[in-house]
Order: C-alpha cells, then sequence, then structure tokens
C-alpha cells in the first residue's frame, strides 16, 4: 500500500514540475488571450544556457564514470534511443493526419531520457535495498542526444524529400520528368546530419557535454548554471504552452492516436530497454538493478533536454503533440511501470 501512495504521489508531483505546470500555465494564457511574448533573443538565451547546463551535467557523469564498465552499456543506450525513435516515428505515421515532422518530435522526446523518471527508480530500487551500477546517471547523454539527433536528421530528411516529391508531381505532366529517386540530392543525409550536428540546441549540448568531461566546470555549474536552471525553465515552458494552445486545433483529428501512443510507447520502450539490459547482463555481468534503470531510462520520455532542443531544432512541429504526448502521458506511465521492471529482473535474473 506504501509502494502505492508513493507511485500517486510521484505522478501527482508531475503536475507541480516546471515542465507540465508552466506549460499548461501557458496554454491557460493562451486561452484567456494573453498578450504575454518573451523576445526572441530572450528565448535564444534561455535555450542556450538550459542545453549547456544539460550537457555539463551529462559530461561531469560521464568523467566520473569508469569508463570500461561503462563501454557496453552506453552502447547499448546509444542503440535504445535510435530504435526508440524509428519505432516510435513509425508507429505514429500509421495514424492519418499525424504529420511526418510531428511524429518525429514526438518520437524524439521518447528516445530521450526524464532525470526526474529515473530517480524516481533510484529512489524505488533504494527503497528495496536493490544496488546498481554508479555509473548509471552517466548513461542517459548517451541516449538522450542519440535519439534527437536521430528524430531531428530524419525530419529534416522527411521534410527535403516532401518538397522533392512536390516539385516532382508538379512536373508530372511533363515527359521524361525526373523519378523522386533522382532528384533527390546526393550525400543528402550525410548533409542533414552534419546540419543538425551544427545547429545551435545540439551544437550547445555537444558542447556542455565535451566541457564537462574534458574541463573542470563544477564551479561555474554550481554557480551559474544551476541556480538559474529551474527559473529559465518555466519560462520555456510558458512560451510552449502559448503556442501548444494556439495550435492545438490542430491536434483534434489525432488526439486518439497521441493517447494510445502515449499509453504504450513507455511500456513497449521499457520492454526493450529490459531486454537491452539483459543482454549487457549477460555479458558483462550488468547487475539486476541496472538493467532495472536501463529499461526506466527506456520507459522515460524527455522533461528537460528534450523540449528546448525541439523547439529550437524543429520551429515546424506542433508542441502539443511531443510535450502534451510525453510529459502528460508518457511519464506517469513510465513512473508507474517501474514496478513491473523489478518484478521481471526478479523473475529472470533474481534479486
Amino acid at each position: 500500500m506504501d509502494q502505492i501512495f508513493g507511485i500517486a504521489a510521484t505522478i501527482a508531483a508531475q503536475f507541480q514540475s516546471p515542465t507540465l505546470a508552466f506549460l499548461i500555465g501557458g496554454m491557460a494564457l493562451g486561452a484567456l488571450g494573453s498578450k504575454f511574448s518573451v523576445p526572441d533573443q530572450v528565448y535564444k538565451f534561455i535555450v542556450l544556457v538550459l542545453l549547456l547546463k544539460v550537457g555539463l551535467g551529462a559530461g561531469m557523469s560521464v568523467r566520473e564514470a569508469d569508463l570500461a564498465d561503462l563501454a557496453i552499456p552506453a552502447a547499448g543506450a546509444v542503440v535504445l534511443g535510435v530504435l526508440i525513435v524509428l519505432g516510435g516515428s513509425w508507429g505514429l505515421r500509421q495514424f492519418r493526419g499525424i504529420s511526418m515532422i510531428d511524429a518525429y518530435a514526438t518520437a524524439g522526446l521518447f528516445g530521450a531520457v526524464s532525470a526526474s523518471t529515473l530517480a524516481a527508480g533510484m529512489a524505488m530500487l533504494n527503497e528495496h535495498a536493490i544496488a546498481y551500477e554508479g555509473f548509471i546517471g552517466a548513461l542517459y547523454p548517451f541516449m538522450d542526444i542519440a535519439a534527437l539527433v536521430t528524430a531531428i536528421s530524419l525530419a529534416k530528411l522527411a521534410e527535403a524529400k516532401r518538397q522533392v516529391h512536390a516539385q516532382v508531381s508538379g512536373n508530372a505532366a511533363i515527359a521524361g520528368g525526373p523519378s523522386i529517386r533522382n532528384s533527390l540530392p546526393e550525400g543528402l543525409f550525410a548533409t542533414i546530419l552534419t546540419d543538425t550536428l551544427r545547429s545551435p540546441a545540439i551544437s550547445a549540448l555537444l558542447l556542455g557535454l565535451s566541457l564537462g568531461i574534458l574541463a573542470e566546470p563544477k564551479s561555474v555549474y554550481e554557480s551559474f548554471y544551476e541556480p538559474l536552471f529551474r527559473g529559465l525553465l518555466s519560462i520555456l515552458m510558458l512560451v510552449m504552452g502559448l503556442e501548444a494552445w494556439a495550435r492545438l486545433s490542430e491536434m483534434r483529428k489525432v488526439a486518439h492516436a497521441y493517447l494510445l501512443f502515449g499509453l504504450t510507447a513507455p511500456l513497449l520502450n521499457g520492454a526493450l530497454g529490459f531486454a537491452i539490459g539483459l543482454l549487457a547482463h549477460e555479458l558483462t555481468g550488468f547487475s539486476a538493478g541496472g538493467v532495472i534503470l536501463l529499461a526506466v531510462l527506456a520507459s522515460s520520455s524527455s522533461d528537460i533536454s528534450g523540449p528546448p532542443t525541439m523547439r529550437a531544432a524543429l520551429p515546424e512541429a506542433n508542441p502539443s503533440a511531443y510535450v502534451g504526448t510525453s510529459t502528460g502521458i508518457g511519464t506517469p506511465i513510465a513512473i508507474l511501470s517501474i514496478p513491473l521492471w523489478i518484478l521481471l529482473a526478479d523473475r529472470f535474473i533474481g534479486l
């Protein structure tokens, strides 16, 4: 019974977190017709600070980890991030009315990681006295960045193909017109991947990660980035809430698809994470607690790094879709599923 109340309290806390509470607040402002706005340059500064902070924290976690023990679980986390984006975007595209951009943005957030969900998983394992590796926190940047880069690159590639398709279709009446495949520029994906890695959002994440690993940024991290983080995140979510309200009408015909995806994706993704964790357990002796937390990472969806990254890299994507589905639906389901991964670990590994 105590465990049930604990899970309920954790879910309730999600609606009080800056991510969801301020998103709802921004939507309320939009519904009331408020003229609230944030200047574009201020918004860009907020995104830059948030992503640098996330990258710095991730880099410091990686630096403090044992790289030999980290290697295989980190590789598994990268594979997870990519597979979740590929599977999630494919699933969403099966529903009529969901755009390619929204499908990739939503799948990208589900492929990325929620630090709060991971913390909830660690707390439950601590309560059950289940041991896990100290480097688990260092796994999230591998999965996070892999998922975000994959989602953004594929979304831009899909948009480029759509534009070429429209151009070729417009010339369809011309005899001997070029096929869509022949019209695609050679090396298009490599160009898009390079542009994605050089984009302001991903560049900030990678720069922070590199500085966290190679430098000693702890003093500036604790004195500047950490104190500002929650406040700046709340402003960002207000802006996204306003935009989400303005574009809510786009969701009416496909809301059922996002609801179904938000309810099922955490369980399917978590099962995939558990399977990869089980493989790491067989290969390296990865602990049962580590397997559980890898499943928790896979089932979670990003509430910190993902939204500003998608907003900056894919401004045409609808925040009502990707933030509402991931944080509003996916996060509670991910938290509720943590006891399931504990039961499976006990069944397959033994606790």
